[in-house]
């Protein structure tokens, strides 16, 4: 049980989307919620309160009569569900709600606490408003998206409950619930905010962390498969340059081929004097891709954990407008909704994921190319050469997939288009800019599930699974637990799509 209080972790937040933990909601938040929900609703009575008392976006000019305030909050929920195109996925949904919770509980939004109570139900038993994935430019926060939450909160939309997309009435009426009183502003206060880019970003978040620990444990074994020198994974040479990723990911490195029977000594082969070759056979130095691992996978972690940062400050601040601040008895109008902080760490993470798969299949055509590596037959081939072709399949759908990361990695933080009569003249694209870095790191599973039926055939072919280090031999049987040694050609298709999910858990 995770009590939302007063500051919600992303270790917290985590485990309540990923871990199954419920939501129990404290008396002081339950307290803080009605202090602001009562000050709003007597200060409001006498004053020019946006979207309390008049329209929205540039209809603000206009006052809205005290007997259609409630109506308002419905007319500006029904009218923006607009959502289009594919659903988001249950995952990002519950992600989003949460982030939307936390938010709401701090107290400075005015919301009836119905809202709190409702949301923590649709949390805790699993129903997920149908969100789509179009229509959120991420200036007054996902306007769109937001909508379609707060639709379903009043009675009305759609959810997937036990897997299936039902009417929320229906599920109302099975699960015993109720639709939220809307009372001054809770149309309003649900949609304002950065809620749905954000929720989506720590999922994003969560599964690049998965990817960089995976990259870094398939370059440390395909340095074992090329037998390559340590110097470039030491503490020293690494020390001398003052990054802490770059640091961090070497040292991992070095922990992943301990006790490894692959990797050499340069001092010993060398340093000794004894080599007298005036052309050597053995590469002085490898390939980039092997050796810069540290340098590469560096900027990708230290990325990571400053965009942890800027997710865990957002959802633990309060991101609509205007705000209610209770302390002082007064009421502020601004642009906390404004995405553009998520937007550009979105931006960031796309981009050093996109890096992260063109690594990773870079080491793969490494494998693949026999007049490269010099060890292996070409694509891994362990059948017949000329009649049989290994992976060479799936290297082009590693390729192809790779090139759309790099395309989809364009900037949206920079992409405004104004909109809403030029009031909304510079936006964010933030929840653009979260779907974006979602598909790109999807898409780095499948170009990492490739790489390692590459990595596992390479060591078969070399008959080194029992001079590998234990991280990379439990690696290797898991694989092989789904991909068995092949030497005849199969359809790879299945092999692709079970070892992706194998990676993701």
């Amino acid at each position: 049980m995770s009590s939302i209080n007063q500051y919600l972790s992303l270790k917290e937040f985590e485990f309540i989307v990923f871990g199954g933990s419920k939501v129990e909601v404290s008396d002081d938040v339950l307290k803080r919620v009605r202090e602001s929900f009562d000050f709003l609703k007597s200060f409001s009575e006498n004053k020019i309160i946006y979207g309390v008392n008049t329209g929205f976006g540039p209809m603000a000019q206009y006052r809205v009569e005290d007997k259609d305030r409630n109506q308002l909050q419905y007319n500006l929920i029904r009218s923006h569900a607009s959502g289009t195109g594919r659903p988001l996925s249950p995952v990002f949904v519950k992600s989003a709600m949460l982030a939307r919770l936390n938010t709401l509980s701090l107290g400075n939004s005015g919301v009836h606490e119905s809202v709190i109570h409702l949301m923590k139900e649709f949390i805790n038993r699993d129903i997920t408003p149908l969100i789509f994935e179009h229509g959120g430019v991420g200036a007054s926060g996902d306007l769109v998206q937001l909508a379609h939450l707060a639709l379903v909160l009043i009675g009305e939309g759609e959810v997937f409950y036990k897997g299936e997309r039902k009417k929320t009435a229906e599920v109302f009426k099975a699960e015993n619930l109720s639709p939220i009183n809307v009372e001054i502003r809770e149309g309003l206060a649900l949609m304002n905010g950065t809620s749905v880019m954000t929720g989506i970003g720590i999922v994003n978040l969560v599964n690049a962390k998965k990817l960089t620990e995976l990259s870094l444990k398939f370059s440390a074994a395909i340095n074992e498969v090329v037998r390559v020198y340590d110097d470039h994974l030491s503490a020293e040479l690494n020390s001398t340059k003052l990054h802490k990723g770059q640091q961090e990911i070497a040292e991992r490195m070095r922990n992943h081929v301990e006790g490894s029977k692959l990797i050499r000594k340069r001092a010993d082969h060398l340093y000794t004097g004894e080599n007298q070759e005036t052309i050597f056979k053995e590469k002085v130095q490898e390939y980039y891709s092997l050796r810069c691992v540290p340098q590469i996978l560096g900027p990708v972690l230290d990325t990571i954990n400053e965009t942890a940062k800027v997710l865990e400050n957002e959802i633990n601040s309060a991101n609509d407008n205007p705000i209610v601040d209770v302390k002082n008895r007064q009421v502020y109008h601004g642009g906390n909704f404004h995405g553009d902080y998520i937007s550009l760490e979105m931006d960031k993470l796309r981009l050093v994921v996109t890096k992260l798969s063109m690594l990773a299949e870079r080491q793969l055509n490494y494998l693949m190319n026999a007049k490269i590596n010099e060890l292996l037959p070409p694509f891994t081939n362990l059948g017949k050469l000329g009649f049989n072709f290994g992976l060479q399949g799936v290297q082009f759908t590693a390729v192809s997939t790779t090139a759309e990361n790099q395309m989809l990695s364009n900037s949206m933080y920079v992409h405004s288009i104004p909109n809403n009569n030029d009031n909304q003249d510079i936006v964010s694209m933030g929840t653009n800019s979260a779907v974006l870095t979602a598909k790109v790191i999807e898409n780095a599973f499948e170009v990492l599930a490739i790489e390692i039926m590459a990595i596992v055939q390479a060591i078969d072919a070399l008959d080194y699974k029992n001079e590998v280090s234990p991280a990379t031999r439990k690696i290797y049987d898991e694989v092989r637990a789904i991909l068995p040694v092949f030497s005849e050609d199969k359809p790879m298709y299945p092999y692709v799509q079970e070892i992706k999910d194998y990676l993701m858990k």
